[in-house]
């Protein structure tokens, strides 16, 4: 049923008393109980945000569980049948919505943990070729249009196990994949350092993505190219 009413295309007749709200926000309720009813998360740590974040990113997203390239299977089981535009649809409605963060999680690791964690993201670690997370999600860590996701609002536990997926290779993106390329040389501390420390960062003043352009990455990215 939830499948049959995500597929239909919006109709050009009048809606009746007994047919179901034909708009996108109820045709996503399915994606509520995981995501809340605004894209802002739940309780869960291990689903994300998706309020707010760029348009393109969710729909690569949103692709890679469709074909198998992101295992859960219940995000595949729910998109397979779905087609392109309607997952384009879906996409840019979560990136329309802006419920406030969360507030800042408090972490029970060490000081110097999260004092690693805070150089990776702002600096990164030249001698093993790492570049700062900051240099492709932005000074701000707000994310750029529009294929790179902000990383604030997430949980350490959430952060933690995407950085393990794209070291393991069981997450992957368009090649060149960056992310993976990165997290290779990461750590088993330097993924929970950086996990720990992001969790813990407030809100910026200005959490929407910035425009693409408005910052050279290091490198070519499959997401977002140069």
């Amino acid at each position: 049923m939830i499948l049959g009413f995500l597929f239909q295309t919006l109709p050009a007749y009048p809606q009746t008393p007994n047919e179901p709200p034909n708009t996108m926000a109820a045709r996503v309720a399915a994606c509520a109980p995981c995501h809340g009813g605004e894209g802002e998360g739940t309780s869960d740590v291990y689903f994300p945000r998706l309020a707010g974040k760029p348009g393109g990113y969710l729909y690569n997203q949103l692709l890679a569980f469709r074909d198998d390239r992101r295992k859960y299977p219940p995000m595949n089981y729910l998109l397979e049948f779905l087609p392109d535009p309607y997952l384009q649809d879906i996409a840019d409605y979560f990136a329309s919505l802006h419920p406030p963060l969360p507030p800042p999680a408090t972490s029970d690791v060490s000081q110097e943990l999260l004092q690693h964690g805070e150089g990776l993201v702002t600096r990164g670690d030249a001698t093993r070729e790492i570049p700062a997370c900051a240099s492709c999600h932005g000074p701000a860590l707000t994310g750029m249009e529009p294929g790179i996701p902000g990383l604030l609002g997430l949980r350490a536990k959430y952060i933690s196990a995407q950085l393990g997926a794209w070291r393991y290779g069981t997450r992957t993106a368009k090649m060149p994949d960056c992310m993976q390329s990165v997290a290779a040389r990461l750590t088993e501390q330097d993924v929970t350092a950086v996990a720990a420390w992001l969790a813990t960062r407030s809100a910026s003043a200005s959490p929407a993505p910035v425009p693409k352009g408005t910052y050279v990455l290091p490198f070519d990215c499959g997401s977002e190219p140069n």
